[in-house]
């Protein structure tokens, strides 16, 4: 038999932070003390009320198909989000409510790029950003930056990459894997670009909820209606809500894209899960409170982090201000991120990413979403492997 694999499957690279995070969760399975940095989710459960709306939904049968879009209820809660949040102005129609803030993404992909554009994706990316703009077979155009700058694009470097090719450029603030928060005067000024030259923006906001140090999150839908219609949010509730494993993501854009989305959605998933929906709608409408007690967590655990690995011998860290991962420096190690994070989960049981994964191969990613206990405990054998190279 010729199992033969589609050119676009075998282009792809399986996600390395769930491979990460699977290898330490074997190797605690096993009977090891592994400190796992890998995780991209809070440690937090799921508030309460949530998990009640969900559970209520079960017991009333609410267990059928809904519209491949999400539930009026949903759509509507999410627009009224973004009317509140970012001041702009969407019709339930132009919400599609989908399997997790990863299918946002691919949608929005998918549904605008086809052979021959060009995605420009500042370096470090969330590394599933490459993949899907692989799979729509356009081109992933990569600008890269460094900790000097905060690992910020410029508009100079974004309007130089720029082409007549040149269909998506996906904006992540906060972000994954650097946390680095870009300010309202820099995101103006990329929007800008954007509109100038008619490139679409795909701005992924899902840790917008997550912030630090006075940082602000920005929207770019809400400098003009030039700068909305030029753009796709895509968003979920994975992280603000500690919501990973219920799997609901939602996106708004322009009609003509949002149309594109349903379609493509209804012929591949169809809806999302139908009583996680009701806790969705939960979770917009009601209490924020949990927030502020994570982010003071959340907070604590970053500076303590940040301040453990500026002393630790060749390498650098910035602080940043948003999401819950630092993106260390590790030059100075004279390793590269995968021989670095091999060589610490083997002789130290400590699991972290390397930056490869994320086009930065001088540096390697920390998830400060775990136990402050977790935390010392994997700084302290981070310290110890750092002097012993």
């Amino acid at each position: 038999m010729d199992y033969s694999i589609s050119s676009r499957a075998a282009s792809l690279a399986p996600s390395l932070t769930l491979a990460i995070s699977a290898k330490a969760k074997e190797l605690r399975a096993a009977g090891e003390d592994v400190i796992g940095f890998g995780a991209g989710e809070p440690d937090f459960d799921t508030p309460q009320h949530i998990k009640d709306a969900a559970a209520q939904a079960l017991a009333d049968g609410f267990t059928k198909y809904t519209p491949s879009s999400g539930i009026p209820e949903l759509r509507q809660a999410v627009a009224d989000k973004f009317h509140q949040d970012y001041s702009v102005e969407y019709e339930p129609s132009q919400v599609i409510v989908n399997c997790g803030g990863k299918h946002s993404c691919f949608n929005a992909i998918y549904a605008t790029c086809e052979a021959g554009d060009e995605v420009i994706i500042p370096s470090p990316y969330w590394l599933s950003y490459p993949e899907m703009a692989k799979l729509a077979g356009a081109n992933p155009v990569v600008i890269e930056t460094t900790d000097a700058s905060e690992f910020k694009v410029t508009p100079e470097q974004l309007r130089e990459a720029i082409t007549p090719k040149t269909k998506l450029f996906i904006l992540n603030s906060p972000s994954n894997p650097t946390g680095s928060v870009y300010s309202k005067e820099e995101i103006r000024a990329l929007g800008d670009v954007c509109v100038e030259h008619g490139v679409l923006i795909m701005s992924d906001d899902i840790y917008e909820k997550l912030v630090y140090d006075g940082a602000e999150f920005t929207s770019v839908t809400g400098f003009s209606e030039e700068h909305l219609a030029h753009t796709i949010i895509v968003h979920g509730l994975a992280k603000a809500y500690s919501m990973t494993g219920w799997r609901i993501g939602f996106l708004a854009a322009p009609k003509p894209i949002a149309q594109a989305i349903n379609a493509l959605q209804s012929h591949s998933t169809s809806n999302a899960t139908s009583f996680a929906q009701k806790g969705a709608v939960a979770a917009l409408t009601g209490p924020q409170t949990h927030l502020d007690e994570w982010l003071t967590e959340f907070n604590k655990r970053r500076s303590y982090a940040a301040e453990r690995l500026n002393n630790m011998p060749g390498v650098s860290c910035v602080n940043s201000r948003g999401a819950f991962y630092l993106f260390p420096n590790i030059e100075g190690t004279g390793l590269k991120s995968a021989a670095f994070c091999d060589r610490l989960l083997a002789h130290s049981k400590v699991a972290a990413v390397p930056g490869i994964a994320f086009g930065a191969d001088n540096n390697f990613r920390i998830s400060y979403a775990t136990s402050m206990a977790n935390i010392q405990n994997g700084m302290d054998r981070l310290d110890a492997f750092c002097k012993s190279l």
